[in-house]
């Protein structure tokens, strides 16, 4: 392989042909950026550039070939798979989009696999930072070589924020904005937002933010950084405490475990009343 991976010292029987398919990705996206790239809109505000479908493409054509038995969800061609499905991808060819096609280098590959419904595999990685979080079941999760944990507040008021805005510029992001207020009110340390939830939660992870929450996010923004949450000894749910689900659109809130129900209290009367229409 062309890139120089820093890996700990881990084992699972996929993990090389993952690497293999983040760097064809990679090469896809770093060719791209800051050049002029063709832009699609599939909303307001949300976008997918020829840079995501390349990367998509490249990202896809490597695993089918090698593990033709296996199914693959991915955002842009979001194939339909079942839930039941032994061996699945989940995968985010360009997580942080808008950041990419304004030229910031604060976006990710996101690249998870699950066994039986149960997360195995999670590669988030940065080309431009060259930036990898690898976490495998069991094992942890890796910075590069080094082992990963979340932070060890106990309070609120001993913690760095992190959220998400979805598209939506109506209900849910004057929701997002009053959760926002109701913490600033628990003291925190402050608010963060960078715009690519994969690395978000990672960061959460490798103990930067006590809490990352967003209110709509779906199972290719998630599936990888979710694992790194967990493997790190934090915790992920839904905003209203439930697990999250394999294959649908979810709110999420995740946190080092100790500020979870704390951090529910303030994010959870805001998300019920959030009107259902915003979904």
């Amino acid at each position: 392989m062309g890139l120089k991976f820093s890996l700990p010292t881990v084992h699972h029987e996929l993990l090389e042909i993952a690497l293999l398919a983040i760097e064809l990705g990679a090469t896809e996206l770093t060719n791209r950026f800051r050049q002029r790239i063709q832009i699609q809109s599939k909303g307001l505000a949300n976008f997918v550039t020829e840079a995501d479908l390349a990367a998509e493409k490249v990202i896809l054509e490597t695993l089918i070939a090698r593990l033709p038995n296996h199914r693959f969800l991915s955002e842009e061609s979001q194939q339909t798979q079942v839930v039941q499905a032994e061996h699945l991808w989940i995968i985010d060819p360009l997580d942080g989009t808008s950041n990419f096609m304004h030229g910031i280098p604060h976006f990710a590959i996101s690249i998870a696999y699950y066994r039986n419904q149960s997360p195995e595999l999670g590669l988030v990685y940065n080309p431009i930072t060259e930036d990898l979080y690898l976490s495998i079941a069991g094992q942890g999760s890796w910075y590069g070589p080094r082992k990963q944990y979340v932070d060890t507040a106990q309070n609120l008021s001993e913690s760095m924020i992190c959220c998400g805005f979805y598209y939506d510029r109506g209900r849910m992001m004057q929701t997002t904005l009053e959760t926002l207020a109701s913490f600033f009110h628990q003291n925190i340390h402050g608010i963060r937002r960078f715009g690519a939830a994969a690395l978000d939660l990672c960061n959460v992870g490798c103990g930067q933010y006590g809490v990352f929450f967003e209110y709509k996010l779906h199972p290719w923004d998630f599936a990888a950084g979710m694992l790194f949450v967990h493997e790190a000894g934090g915790r992920c749910t839904d905003c209203s405490g439930n697990p999250l689900p394999l294959l649908q659109p979810s709110s999420l809130c995740a946190t080092n475990g100790q500020l979870h129900e704390e951090a529910l209290r303030v994010i959870h009367p805001h998300w019920a009343n959030l009107n259902a229409s915003a979904w």
